[in-house]
């Protein structure tokens, strides 16, 4: 049976939606969530793009091993990884990784140093963190192959 009016009590209305008040609050208490939730979340990104550039780096390692397996010496740049250079022909079985590869989480090319300064019998491979620069803390520190 559908409810009419001859059964409601003179004066009281009938509730058809949220109060001003009530939508208020609701998108206080989301507002004051969102300030305690997103710092945490975008902190957590980058922590996952600074781990993520630690296994980049030991997949680099592994791509200049197998290069310098094959071809007996490591080579002069990155480049050498994509494309076989004039000289190793007969040698080179690559491409020793995709373009990806190359590329850390934020967007800029790994600095790919032979013979390294850190590892003098082999390279350094460096990723300057999330500043793209030189030195630095927390996420924005260098890593470097060990």
């Amino acid at each position: 049976m559908p409810f009419n009016n001859r059964f409601r009590p003179r004066g009281l209305a009938v509730s058809r939606g949220f109060t001003i008040i009530e939508v208020l609050v609701v998108i206080l208490l989301i507002s004051v969530l969102a300030v305690f939730m997103v710092p945490r979340y975008l902190d957590r990104v980058e922590g996952a793009k600074y781990k993520a550039a630690k296994s980049q780096i030991a997949l680099l390692e592994q791509n200049l091993s197998a290069y310098y397996m094959d071809c007996g010496s490591y080579p002069a740049d990155l480049a050498a990884l994509r494309s076989a250079p004039a000289s190793l022909t007969g040698k080179w079985h690559g491409p020793y990784g995709k373009e990806s590869d190359f590329v850390d989480p934020w967007g800029n090319a790994f600095k790919y140093v032979f013979p390294g300064t850190k590892n003098p019998s082999s390279f350094d491979i460096v990723c300057y963190g999330s500043d793209g620069q030189p030195g630095g803390d927390e996420y924005a520190a260098d890593i470097t192959n060990d």
